[in-house]
């Protein structure tokens, strides 16, 4: 019997605002990594990278860690959260200096396929039916 695992991938500090980079996550919440994606690599928004590259992890986690089919893979979460903020300063006028903030965001990716059936080979055939 097939068993159903979830494997995720975490890409920490990405150099995008958090609220930029969940326009880009909506679009593939919920479908197959395949088709995932096929959507980030046509989607034209900078946030569509860093996505891609945590959801093309998560799907290599499950296939060479936890033997997965990568057919049955689906993206069943996908969260993203802010990270650590630069501060840095801007000069305006009258010599002073106006402080700003660039925000970084965490992309929690977790995706959920059913393992391969182990393949048995002859010898071990045999030995299970003389038992």
């Amino acid at each position: 019997m097939a068993e159903v695992k979830q494997v995720q991938a975490i890409a920490k500090g990405v150099r995008i605002p958090p609220r930029k980079v969940g326009l880009v996550a909506s679009l593939v919440r919920g479908r197959s990594v395949s088709d995932a994606l096929t959507i980030l690599q046509h989607t034209p928004k900078r946030a569509a990278l860093p996505v891609s590259k945590a959801i093309a992890s998560a799907r290599a986690n499950a296939i060479n860690n936890h033997r997965v089919d990568e057919n049955s893979l689906v993206v069943s979460s996908l969260q993203v959260t802010s990270g650590p903020r630069l501060k840095r300063f801007r000069p305006v006028a009258r010599g002073m200096a106006q402080p700003y903030q660039k925000q970084t965001s965490h992309i929690y990716v977790q995706v959920t396929g059913t393992e391969k059936p182990r393949k048995t080979s002859a010898k071990q055939t045999a030995t299970k039916e003389d038992k």
